[in-house]
């Protein structure tokens, strides 16, 4: 088992969790060559799905964001690992800093996002 957890996530690819009252998660993750953009060498998408389908949040790396404009971003480099708070969220960057941080970030927004929608 690695220490980063990039196995784990990569064995993930294409399962669907039921979430219970039709909601969903889809977790996508698949090896392509390390670049700057993408220095861990896979892609990933994880993301909460309503009954009907629509994406509610989610973490993906499959374009690169735009920092928020409260901050100064002098760099060349803009970030792909990001995710979406909501379904017309364009995205903010996110940190990535290993495959279980990544997991256990999602799967607590994931609780919380679950949390709100029953109130």
């Amino acid at each position: 088992m690695h220490k980063d957890g990039i196995s784990n996530l990569l064995e993930l690819h294409g399962v669907i969790i039921d979430q219970g009252d039709g909601y969903w998660i889809k977790i996508d993750a698949w090896r392509v060559p390390e670049t700057p953009s993408i220095p861990h060498g896979i892609r990933y998408s994880l993301s909460l799905h309503s009954p009907s389908g629509i994406r509610l949040m989610g973490y993906d790396n499959a374009h690169a964001v735009k920092p928020p404009k409260k901050f100064k971003y002098a760099g060349d480099r803009l970030p792909y690992d990001h995710r979406h708070r909501h379904s017309r969220d364009k995205g903010v960057p996110y940190h990535f800093q290993n495959a279980y941080q990544l997991m256990e970030d999602f799967f607590k927004e994931v609780d919380l996002v679950l949390k709100e929608l029953q109130k």
